[in-house]
C-alpha cells in the first residue's frame, strides 16, 4: 500500500492530474500551505479538486492557512494538526502546523519554541507504532531542506532537536518552496516536495512491514 504527500498547494490544483497513482492511493497526505490566506471557500474549492482524485484526505495547516481553514479541515476529520492517526496497523501519523515567525506575518505563526512544545506533547500521545510518519510544516534547521534560494537555512532549531532525539521512521515537511529536497538527520530521511505547482510530491509506501519513501515529480 502507498499514500502520496504533497504540500504548499497555496490553491493551485492543476498539477493533481498528473501525479501517477494519486486516485489508487491509501490516501493523500498535506503538508500545509494549502491556501493563500485562506476563506472557506477556497480551501473548499482546493479540497474538492483534490477528493475528486481521491477522497481521504489528511492535513496540516501551513502559516498561510487561516483559522477558517483550520475549522473546515477538523469538520471534516481531515485535520492532523496536533493529532495522531493510524494509517494502517502499525503504522502511526502524527502532524504539528503553522510556521515559526517569517518577515511576511502570515496567519498561522508561533515561536519557534512553541513548535517545539507541540511536537513533544503530540508525540507523547502516539502510544506504540512499529512506524511512525511525522508530518511539520515547518522544516529542520541546516538541512538541505530548509534553504532559500540564497543558501540561507532558514528552518527550525526545535523541529531539527525533535528529530534528532525521536528519530521518527519519515518526516514530511514543507514551507520553504525551492528547497525540495531529501535530507537525513540520523536515520530518519525528511522529505520537502517543494511547492505542489512545480510538479513535486512523495510517494510513501508500506510493504513488508517496511516503510520507505522517495521524493518524485511529474
Amino acid at each position: 500500500m502507498y499514500w502520496i504527500a504533497f504540500g504548499d498547494i497555496h490553491e493551485s490544483t492543476s498539477v493533481l492530474g498528473s501525479i501517477p497513482g494519486l486516485s489508487q492511493a491509501e490516501g493523500v497526505i498535506v503538508t500545509g500551505d494549502i491556501t493563500n490566506r485562506g476563506t472557506r471557500e477556497s480551501i473548499d474549492r482546493v479540497v474538492k479538486s483534490v477528493t475528486e482524485i481521491n477522497s481521504k484526505i489528511l492535513a496540516v495547516p501551513g502559516n498561510m492557512d487561516t483559522n477558517v481553514v483550520q475549522n473546515y479541515l477538523r469538520e471534516r476529520d481531515m485535520d492532523i494538526h496536533l493529532r495522531v492517526r493510524e494509517l494502517t496497523p502499525g503504522v502511526g501519523l502524527m502532524g504539528v502546523g503553522f510556521s515559526a515567525p517569517t518577515p511576511f506575518g502570515t496567519p498561522s505563526e508561533v515561536p519557534d519554541a512553541t513548535i517545539g512544545t507541540w511536537l513533544d506533547e503530540t508525540f507523547a500521545t502516539t502510544g506504540k507504532f512499529d512506524k511512525l510518519v511525522v508530518v511539520v510544516h515547518e522544516p529542520p534547521y541546516g538541512t538541505a531542506v530548509d534553504m532559500l534560494g540564497d543558501g540561507t537555512h532558514v528552518g527550525s532549531p526545535a523541529v531539527l532537536a525533535f528529530i534528532e532525539r525521536v528519530q521518527p521512521d519519515i518526516v514530511l515537511t514543507g514551507h520553504i518552496h525551492e528547497s525540495r529536497a531529501m535530507d537525513m538527520i540520523g536515520q530518519t530521511p525528511v522529505f520537502n516536495s517543494g511547492m505542489l505547482a512545480g510538479g513535486g510530491f512523495v510517494r510513501m509506501e508500506f510493504q513488508g512491514g517496511e516503510l520507505t519513501a522517495e521524493l518524485m515529480s511529474v
